[in-house]
């Protein structure tokens, strides 16, 4: 199973060949093996001849020029998966910033429920083999086409990650629910701005990553860490020392800008 290079401890470590990257001392998610099968939760990846694959190519070929507005440039930076990067990504949604050295049982608790998700979202990569829309019909992406050539569309990998954040960060901070949730949303559907990946991918990208956080809903390791992260993040929010992100206002509208 291929595994992205999403999560950072000091340094971003990917391993190819397992279900898990390594964190720290952490190497595992919450879910035991066999705990969750996300392919009997998918819809199956859309075929040539149905409604959701035309839908998918008319999405593709009518939003290739955004590349060049500056959600483009959103969706070219959102191209990102490191943790610091999506620390930053969703700071101006929770109202303060977010790194690894001020929040850091907080960057645990995503990073082990995106282990979880990554497991689900590669297994149905591998399954359904569904090629990019690039590989599909012709048209610009925001990132080198060798970066993506190994791996397939359905679900988005980007999309399952981003969702993740976004649901437990809200959770964390529900009163910042609105605005997390719409950088989440924002998010995945850069992926379809950047070409990257099929509309129906980022649909199911959320469906992993969603159905993966309420499996781990059910693990008491994953109720004590929530709680954990939720104390950290409130002093974090609370204290006058703690940084405020900028260029919010911009972002926001940039999130706001209509995809589909």
């Amino acid at each position: 199973m291929r595994i992205r290079p999403w999560i950072l401890v000091s340094a971003v470590a990917a391993v190819a060949s397992a279900p898990y990257i390594v964190i720290g001392q952490v190497r595992a998610g919450y879910l035991p093996s066999g705990a969750l099968d996300i392919m009997q939760v998918l819809p199956p990846a859309p075929v040539k001849g149905d409604l959701r694959y035309e839908h998918d190519r008319q999405v593709f070929k009518a939003t290739r020029a955004m590349l060049t507005t500056p959600r483009g440039d959103l969706a070219t930076r959102d191209v990102a998966t490191g943790i610091p990067y999506m620390a930053s990504a969703y700071s101006c949604a929770v109202g303060v910033n977010i790194t690894p050295e001020n929040a850091p049982l907080t960057i645990k608790l995503i990073a082990k429920s995106g282990i979880d998700a990554n497991t689900q979202s590669g297994a149905a990569k591998n399954a359904f083999k569904r090629l990019r829309p690039f590989q599909i019909d012709e048209g610009k992406i925001c990132q080198p086409a060798d970066e993506l050539k190994n791996s397939f569309d359905y679900p988005s990998g980007h999309t399952t990650w981003g969702w993740t954040w976004a649901l437990i960060l809200a959770e964390l901070a529900p009163d910042r629910a609105t605005p997390i949730l719409a950088r989440g949303r924002a998010y995945g559907e850069s992926r379809i701005v950047c070409g990257a990946h099929n509309a129906s991918a980022i649909e199911a990208g959320r469906i992993t990553a969603s159905a993966t956080l309420a499996a781990d809903h059910g693990q008491a390791s994953f109720q004590a860490d929530v709680a954990a992260a939720r104390a950290e993040l409130a002093a974090l929010r609370a204290n006058p020392a703690t940084a405020k992100p900028e260029g919010c206002d911009a972002e926001a509208k940039l999130v706001a800008q209509p995809i589909l």
